[in-house]
């Protein structure tokens, strides 16, 4: 048996699943961008052009990578993490995987601090050659004009978390806002 439907039926039954369609695209990119910390307890919310990928490592929680500025050969990458140690000793430990062009160590280099609610965050933005280890056992490979925006959020409900975004300064400098943005976004639940 065959069914008839009439054209004009077709295209509003097709047009009305396309528009329920549209809010069911709409949540899961919505939740793409939504990174959770801290079991739940708290959430940050990435930029819409930041593309969440598979972590490179186990530790890494979440990992995306961030669209290259035109010129840049490479997109940038956000890491988050929860780690420990302190505060100093993290900053320094990002401070030496950059060099600067003479091959000096780190000099241009800003540290902030700020709240976030109950949460404290470090701020750190780097630049120059900048030695990029995709993974712990990777070697590393030296990479000029590079920089990187990092935040440690530390709090008693939130623990201790990094979050790293480095690549082509120019890609960097074109997406700080909404990386600072991202940052004073927590969410706690």
């Amino acid at each position: 048996m065959t069914y008839w439907m009439p054209t004009f039926v077709r295209a509003a039954t097709c047009a009305l699943g396309i528009a329920t369609a549209a809010p069911v695209l709409a949540d899961e990119a919505e939740a793409n961008r939504t990174i959770e910390l801290a079991e739940g307890k708290f959430t940050l919310t990435a930029p819409e052009d930041w593309k969440r990928e598979e972590p490179r490592s186990r530790i890494i929680e979440h990992e995306f990578s961030v669209p290259a500025t035109e010129g840049d050969q490479q997109p940038g990458r956000m890491t988050i993490m929860a780690a420990g140690g302190s505060i100093d000793a993290n900053i320094e430990r990002w401070y030496a995987q950059f060099k600067q062009p003479a091959g000096g160590a780190v000099e241009a280099a800003k540290a902030e601090k700020l709240k976030v609610g109950d949460v404290e965050v470090h701020l750190v933005d780097i630049a120059g050659t900048f030695m990029d280890r995709p993974n712990p056992m990777a070697a590393g490979v030296e990479r000029e004009n590079y920089r990187m925006l990092a935040a440690i959020l530390v709090g008693d409900k939130i623990g201790q978390y990094f979050v790293k975004f480095y690549g082509p300064a120019k890609t960097v400098e074109e997406q700080h806002k909404a990386f600072v943005e991202m940052i004073e976004g927590l969410q706690a639940k």
